[in-house]
């Protein structure tokens, strides 16, 4: 019996494995770095998507049901515009179960169908036009400098994100907000530079003016 409590006596007790159960409580983690990217000088991950400039603006957030077998389904639809006030637009729209979620698709959508406007001097609109949307006719003319955007409603917010300072509108016929916005896209992207109309008349820019 002596022999054998003096062998138990004489195992080695492991001190270091009780110490770090006892500090930390469970197993040390494991820091894989060859998956980490590194980082730039501003502390940015490298090869990761730089932030956009562009500027968005919800329009309208509509509710809207669909009616199926087992009762009614209740989602949201969003309308976004995007730009960065220097020429660039788009125009998007989203559904889904939570508003956020139906922003978050429509400012996606917006930011993929960005397109280039043509502006005079960086303020105003090349010429007078009309679009028709629907039931919405929306008309768009060049002012002089200082005289701001007359416009109101969805045509004003896609005008002021396309960079647009000077112009004069007039919204006729309906009031939906979706196709107001449209008009408004549709008549700034047919607005045709003085550059491109002299080459299409074979012709220079002095001579039109």
């Amino acid at each position: 019996m002596n022999e054998e409590i003096k062998k138990e006596e004489k195992k080695p007790v492991n001190t270091e494995k009780v110490e770090k159960t006892e500090k930390t409580g469970s197993k040390p983690r494991k820091f894989d770095n060859k998956n980490r990217k590194p980082r730039n000088n501003n502390g940015e991950r490298r090869g990761a998507k730089p932030k956009s400039d562009l500027e968005d603006k919800v329009i309208e957030i509509r509710r809207v049901t669909k009616v199926v077998k087992g009762g009614r389904q209740f989602r949201f639809a969003a309308t976004v515009v995007v730009g960065n006030k220097k020429g660039l637009v788009g125009l998007g729209t989203g559904k889904a179960h939570e508003m956020p979620d139906a922003v978050k698709k429509a400012t996606q959508a917006a930011s993929k169908n960005v397109v280039k406007i043509d502006l005079i001097d960086n303020r105003t609109i090349s010429h007078d036009i009309t679009v028709k949307e629907g039931a919405v006719r929306v008309m768009l003319k060049p002012a002089k400098e200082g005289t701001g955007v007359k416009a109101g409603g969805p045509v004003r917010d896609v005008l002021e994100l396309a960079g647009v300072k000077d112009v004069l509108s007039k919204s006729l016929g309906s009031s939906t907000k979706i196709n107001a916005a449209r008009a408004t896209l549709r008549a700034l992207k047919a607005q045709k530079s003085p550059e491109h109309v002299a080459y299409l008349r074979d012709k220079k820019v002095e001579e039109l003016r």
